[in-house]
C-alpha cells in the first residue's frame, strides 16, 4: 500500500541505519513530500545550526502519490541552506522519486559525515552504504552511468552531485537523469559536506492501490481533461521556453541584472520556436501526460556534439537575457555545463549578472576578476562557470554566493538583487504586483515556485477570481488590489501539491481548468483509502507553510525581510511595455497586511499563538 512506505534514518558517521514506519497521524497532518520533510527538518532546525554541520539533516521526501498514476512524480529535498543560511528546500522531477517509493521508502533523513566518499544504495526496503572513491571528480551524468555499470542494472535511478557539490559551492545542485535537478538553495553542497556522492535506488515492490478500478477511471478522466487544455498542448510542443515570448512582450524579463525588462525583437532568437532545430524529441517525468522536456543535440558550430535535455525557460532567462546574452547555442551549452557540474542555473546566472553590473560600474575590475565581464560575452560566461565549479581564480569568490559581498565591499550590496539572502530569479516583478509579493514572502527567499499566481496574467473575470480565491481580487496585472489574498491562496495550494508529489504545471498554477482540491481529495481516497476533505487539505497546506514560517522566525526573519530589492522601489522600468512601473511602498505594505491577516500572523509576520494551536503546531 502507498501508506506502507517508510522513513530511513541514516547516520553516515557511525554508519547506522534505522527504518521506521510513517505514522497515520503524520500522514494525515503532512501527507508526504515537502510536508513531512518540513516536519522532519523542524525537529533539528535552529539559528545556530551550520548548514555544513554534520547535524544538518539532508532529507529526501517523495510525495504521498508519487509513483502512482497521477499528475506527476515530484519529490522534495530539504536541509538548512548553505546559500541563504535559512530554510533550504528544492523540488525535483524525473523518475527518481517513483523508483524510491517502489523500493518501499518515502523519506530519507541523512545525518553525519562519512570519513570517505560514499553513496547509498536503496533496494526493496534495504539501505546499504557503499564506497564512492572512484566516483570522485566525475560529473553528474558520468556518475550515474558508473553506478549503473557497477550494479549491473540500467534501471537504477541515481541522484548525485558533480564537482560543484564536492567543492561545496554554496548553490550546488543535486541531479538525476540528464536534466532533472533539485537545484535551488544549495543542497548539493550539503550533500558534498557529508561526503555523500550519490543516492541510488532500485525498486521492484508492488504499489497497491486502494480502489484500482475507480482510481484508473478517475485518472483517465483527469488526464483527458488536462490534455484538452491549451496549456498542456502547448507544453507538449514547446516546453517551458514557451513562457519566454510572453515575458519579453510583457516586460517582465530580467535583462542585464534587471536594469531593463525586455529585449524587444532580439527575443526572436530565444523564443521556443528557435529551439526546434536542436530538439530531437520531447520527454516527460514518470507518469506525466505532458511531455514538456526537450532532448537536444547541437550538430554544427563551436558547440557541436553537445547533447542533453532542456534548457528550461528559467535557464534561458538566467544564462541569457539576465547576462545580456542572446546567443542560443551558448545558452544551451552553458546550461549543459551547469547540469554536468551540478550547479543551479538560476543562482549561477544571478551571481554572474551581479558581477557584470559591478564590472560595468567600476566597483570591481579586471585586476580582481582576471577576465573581462562584459554583458553578453558568452566566452566569459563559460569561463566563469568552469571557475565556479572548480573553485579556481575569481570563481572561488563567486562560489560563496551572497557571502562574496565580503570580497566586493559594501558598495556591491545593492546590486545583488536578493530576498532573504537568496537571489532574484530570471524575471522582474515591478509590473506584476502579485508576483512581487510572492517573491518577497516566499519561505525559501526569492522564489517563483512557492506561490507565483500565474493565473494573474490571464485577466480572468473578477467573479471567477472571487469564486476561486474566496474574496475580491483585481484582474488587472499591475493592480495591488486583492493580490495579498491571491498569493496566500497559492502558497497553501502549492504546499499541498508538493506534499502529494504533483507537478505545478498540471494544476491550477497555470490553467483555471486544471485539477484543484476536489480532484486531489478523490485521488487520495481512491489510491490510499484516506478520506481527507477539501477543508482538511487546505488546513494541511496552511500547516506546512506556517511551520516553514516558524523556522524562519527562529532565524529572526520577519516583516523587514519580506521585501524586495532596492531597485524595485527606487528605479522605474526605463523602457519597453512595462515602462515606468515601480513598486510603491504604501501599496506594497497594504498587500503585506492583507497577506499576514489571511495567514493568521501578526503585523510583523510572526505566526500568532492561536494560529499555531489551530494548526496543531503547538499544544
Amino acid at each position: 500500500m502507498v501508506l506502507e512506505r517508510k522513513i530511513a534514518f541514516i547516520n553516515l558517521a557511525n554508519r547506522s541505519i534505522e527504518i521506521k514506519p510513517i505514522s497515520s497521524e503524520l500522514r494525515r497532518n503532512f501527507l508526504g513530500g515537502r510536508g513531512i520533510n518540513m516536519y522532519l527538518l523542524s525537529q533539528s532546525y535552529s539559528p545556530s545550526l551550520d548548514p555544513f554541520s554534520s547535524l544538518n539533516p539532508l532529507i529526501f521526501g517523495a510525495g504521498l502519490l508519487t509513483g502512482t498514476l497521477g499528475l506527476g512524480a515530484r519529490m522534495n529535498i530539504s536541509a538548512k541552506s548553505p546559500e541563504s543560511g535559512h530554510l533550504g528546500d528544492s523540488n525535483m522531477g524525473g523518475d527518481f522519486g517513483a523508483e524510491l517509493v517502489k523500493a518501499g521508502i518515502s523519506h530519507l533523513v541523512i545525518k553525519g559525515k562519512s570519513q570517505q566518499p560514499v553513496y547509498l544504495l536503496i533496494k526493496d526496503g534495504k539501505v546499504e552504504i557503499r564506497d564512492a572513491w572512484k566516483l570522485r571528480g566525475f560529473d553528474t551524468v558520468e556518475t550515474q552511468k558508473m553506478i549503473r555499470q557497477e550494479l549491473g542494472d540500467e534501471k537504477v535511478q541515481v541522484a548525485c552531485i558533480g564537482l560543484a557539490g564536492e567543492n561545496l559551492v554554496r548553490y550546488a545542485a543535486i541531479r538525476t537523469g540528464l536534466k532533472n535537478s533539485a537545484a535551488r538553495t544549495g543542497l548539493g553542497a550539503v550533500m558534498g559536506s557529508k561526503n555523500l556522492k550519490a543516492v541510488a535506488v532500485r525498486g521492484t515492490l508492488d504499489i497497491t492501490i486502494s480502489d484500482p478500478k475507480k482510481y484508473f477511471k478517475h485518472y483517465l478522466k483527469q488526464m483527458k481533461s488536462l490534455l484538452d487544455t491549451k496549456w498542456v498542448q502547448a507544453l507538449g510542443r514547446f516546453g517551458t521556453p514557451l513562457l519566454f515570448q510572453y515575458g519579453n512582450a510583457t516586460g517582465i524579463l530580467s535583462v542585464r541584472n534587471n536594469q531593463s525588462t525586455t529585449i524587444g525583437d532580439e527575443g526572436y532568437a530565444l523564443e521556443a520556436e528557435a529551439l526546434e532545430p536542436y530538439s530531437t524529441g520531447m520527454l516527460s517525468c514518470f507518469s506525466c501526460p505532458a511531455h514538456c522536456r526537450h532532448r537536444f543535440s547541437i550538430e554544427h558550430g563551436k558547440y557541436q556534439g553537445t547533447r542533453g535535455e532542456g534548457p528550461e525557460y528559467a535557464s534561458i532567462g538566467s544564462l541569457g537575457t539576465k547576462l545580456g546574452n542572446v546567443d542560443l547555442q551558448n545558452i544551451i551549452y552553458a546550461t549543459e555545463l551547469c547540469n554536468r557540474y551540478g550547479l543551479d542555473t538560476i543562482s549561477t546566472g544571478s551571481y554572474i549578472a551581479w558581477t557584470m553590473e559591478l564590472f560595468q560600474r567600476g566597483i570591481i575590475d579586471h585586476e580582481l576578476t582576471g577576465i573581462p565581464l562584459n554583458w553578453g560575452d558568452g566566452e566569459s560566461i563559460l569561463k566563469l562557470i568552469h571557475q565556479i565549479a572548480q573553485r579556481k581564480g575569481f570563481g572561488d569568490i563567486l562560489a560563496e554566493g551572497p557571502l562574496a559581498i565580503k570580497a566586493f565591499g559594501e558598495a556591491s550590496k545593492d546590486y545583488l538583487l536578493n530576498i532573504k539572502k537568496f537571489p532574484i530569479e530570471m524575471t522582474d516583478e515591478r509590473l506584476p504586483k502579485s508576483f512581487a509579493l510572492g517573491m518577497a514572502t516566499s519561505t525559501r527567499g526569492a522564489c517563483h515556485m512557492r506561490s507565483r499566481p500565474s493565473l494573474d496574467i490571464l485577466g480572468l473575470p473578477e467573479e471567477v477570481l472571487r469564486k476561486l480565491y474566496g474574496g475580491p481580487v483585481s484582474n488587472q496585472f499591475a493592480s495591488y488590489s486583492g493580490k495579498g489574498r491571491m498569493v496566500w491562496w497559492h502558497e497553501i495550494f502549492n504546499a499541498v501539491c508538493d506534499a502529494l508529489g504533483f507537478c505545478r504545471f498540471l494544476t491550477v498554477f497555470s490553467s483555471p481548468h486544471a485539477p484543484q482540491y476536489k480532484q486531489f481529495s478523490k485521488l487520495i481516497a481512491l489510491s490510499t483509502g484516506l478520506v481527507i476533505t477539501l477543508k482538511e487539505l487546505r488546513t494541511i497546506g496552511e500547516r506546512i507553510y506556517t511551520l516553514e514560517r516558524t523556522m524562519l522566525a527562529k532565524d529572526g526573519i520577519d516583516r523587514k525581510d519580506d521585501t524586495l530589492p532596492k531597485r524595485y522601489f527606487d528605479e522605474p522600468i526605463p523602457e519597453g511595455p512595462a515602462r515606468g512601473e515601480i513598486i510603491l511602498e504604501k501599496e506594497f505594505n497594504e498587500m503585506l497586511d492583507e497577506y499576514y491577516r489571511l495567514h493568521g500572523w501578526d503585523k510583523d509576520g510572526i505566526p500568532r499563538k492561536e494560529t499555531l494551536k489551530r494548526l496543531g503546531l503547538i499544544g
